[in-house]
């Protein structure tokens, strides 16, 4: 999987903490397992966030809107990132495209948008496509 520069300075970070261990993000109860969408959710409302407000996987919707009308990524490219199934009748029987180069592209412009606007810099929309 293509991963931006900045999430691998955060990995590389987290290394002295997670070792060698299959996963970074493991089950609290269960370390053979990936953390529950619960434990995320529990986390934001440790923050002070609704339900109403913010989910875990909505950070998934959100970024999936985004790319596509903020940074004007191919739907197809974003849905092979998200491991959406292909959008054709066909499906994956005979469309196996991955995109890996206009993936490792799209995640690293993304890294790179959350940074701007970390940095207090507006959002900011395509203009429409006439």
């Amino acid at each position: 999987m293509p991963l931006p520069r900045q999430a691998v300075e955060v990995l590389r970070e987290l290394h002295p903490l997670t070792g060698h261990a299959k996963m970074v993000f493991r089950g609290e109860r269960h370390h053979d397992r990936a953390m529950s969408e619960n434990t995320i959710n529990a986390a934001l409302r440790a923050m002070g966030f609704s339900a109403d407000e913010v989910t875990g996987h909505g950070f998934r919707a959100t970024a999936r809107t985004m790319l596509q009308e903020n940074l004007g990524f191919d739907p197809d490219v974003i849905e092979a990132q998200l491991a959406h199934a292909v959008r054709d009748p066909l499906g994956r029987a005979y469309n196996r495209t991955e995109f890996l180069e206009q993936r490792r592209k799209m995640l690293q412009a993304w890294a790179n948008y959350l940074d701007k606007l970390r940095q207090g810099a507006p959002v900011v929309r395509l203009s429409p496509k006439a």
